[in-house]
């Protein structure tokens, strides 16, 4: 099943590829088949820089629940990082 859930936001960062780093330029989040993974379907993440062509990306495939964790756990560091900013502005 093709389910055509995709999100596609802006990415500052670097990405690894084999052995060489690379600025992102957007981050690719779908809901689909798994291709690598051994599930069916799956939480698909993409790094990428567009502007150096389609093989310039990171990918992730992960579980339903394994995303949800990491969702989770970006939201309680993100939270953390800005109380820890806040508290430099003192």
């Amino acid at each position: 099943m093709c389910t055509s859930i995709v999100e596609i936001v802006p990415a500052e960062g670097a990405g690894k590829l084999n052995n060489r780093w690379f600025p992102l330029s957007q981050a690719v989040v779908a809901y689909d088949h798994s291709r690598h993974a051994l599930f069916d379907d799956g939480i698909a993440i993409d790094f990428v820089n567009a502007e150096m062509g389609p093989g310039t990306r990171t990918s992730v495939e992960l579980s339903l629940d394994t995303a949800k964790a990491l969702s989770a756990a970006l939201i309680r560091a993100i939270e953390a990082a800005e109380l820890e900013e806040a508290g430099r502005g003192l």
